[in-house]
């Protein structure tokens, strides 16, 4: 990113070429790396600068009817809740049990809705969730399907054509490990004709076309003049995953967690016992104070409410020694109460 920002800020503007297409190229390199890693057409990919960003401009593109309802569950992070309200939208909250989505709720809930807004795996007990059979429940009711992907994409393989979903927003700052501002939306593209952005910039239009008509893929989505650098370094990211391979991302990571839950005390767990995620949810009477102990010994995890709890990210690039030493001092932090 800083070799970017060199060569563009003190090399570009005394090229014949100027500012403008290093920059461009840098996008589209961008938006294909993107379509790659998710099995995707580039045409497909909207760069935004976060995962909440991306939703949003869905919920500002589509051309909503009143009555209109949107179900989500009540796991969802707070960018998947604002927007409809913003729109004039209705919401149908369906009630999770541990994290889990009964799917006869969602069959319940989903008639005469016209989305529904689900993670892919929840952010608080990183539950995975049945994305592929929660669209089609969704389509036979005649619903499309927006999917917060953020905590799957870099830890477990994403493929959209087998989710079969509308929408699926995204970045590159959790389990990627690459920069914050770089966000991505995948737009499936017999829907795309549909939308029309009401945050509008000239990134989003087909400047060739006399009346300046969006653009006919999901650059549409995209506005106005910002840093390529965040999407640099999101190139970097996907690059450095995919050498590594998400597969084998994700068997280390199961690993890890295994060893994880088969060390805590069982009543402590309150994340799945089998694998889902890096995500473990850890029951704590007081999640922000064990927060703090942990980190005075340099021990980083985060508090999580709904429930009360601690909750550790375990990536690739952890070790077994990671584990076993919150395993200790979690363990002496719990006896000194």
């Amino acid at each position: 990113m800083q070799e970017f920002l060199e060569r563009h800020g003190y090399e570009s503007p005394t090229r014949e070429s100027g500012m403008y297409p290093p920059v461009y190229d840098a996008f589209d390199e961008t938006r294909q790396d993107v379509a790659e890693f998710l099995n995707a057409r580039s045409g497909e990919i909207a760069l935004t600068q976060s995962t909440g960003d991306g939703m949003s401009r869905v919920a500002n593109a589509i051309l909503w009817d009143p009555g209109d309802t949107v179900v989500r569950t009540d796991l969802e992070h707070p960018s998947s809740i604002v927007p409809w309200a913003a729109n004039g939208v209705n919401t149908r909250v369906i009630e999770t049990t541990d994290g889990h989505v009964d799917l006869d709720d969602l069959k319940d809930a989903v008639t005469n809705a016209r989305l529904v807004c689900v993670s892919s795996i929840s952010r608080n007990y990183g539950t995975r969730l049945p994305v592929s059979k929660i669209a089609g429940i969704a389509h036979d009711a005649g619903a499309e399907v927006l999917v917060d992907a953020v905590q799957s994409v870099g830890q477990t393989p994403v493929d959209v054509t087998e989710w079969q979903v509308e929408y699926v927003a995204a970045a590159g700052h959790k389990w990627l490990v690459g920069p914050w501002g770089a966000g991505f939306l995948y737009v499936a593209e017999d829907v795309i004709p549909e939308l029309r952005p009401r945050h509008v910039s000239y990134r989003g239009v087909d400047r060739d076309s006399p009346a300046l008509d969006p653009h006919p893929d999901a650059r549409r989505f995209e506005v106005g003049t910002t840093s390529a650098a965040p999407y640099v370094g999101l190139q970097t990211a996907l690059e450095r995953v995919a050498s590594v391979g998400v597969d084998t991302v994700e068997t280390r990571i199961e690993s890890l967690t295994t060893l994880l839950k088969d060390e805590l005390p069982a009543s402590l767990l309150l994340s799945p016992r089998p694998f889902e995620s890096g995500l473990i949810a850890i029951d704590d009477d007081a999640p922000e104070r064990s927060v703090e102990r942990l980190a005075a010994h340099d021990v980083r995890v985060r508090s999580i409410a709904e429930p009360d709890a601690i909750r550790l990210s375990v990536h690739a690039f952890n070790t077994e020694s990671d584990i076993r030493r919150f395993l200790s001092v979690y363990d002496d932090i719990r006896r000194s109460r």
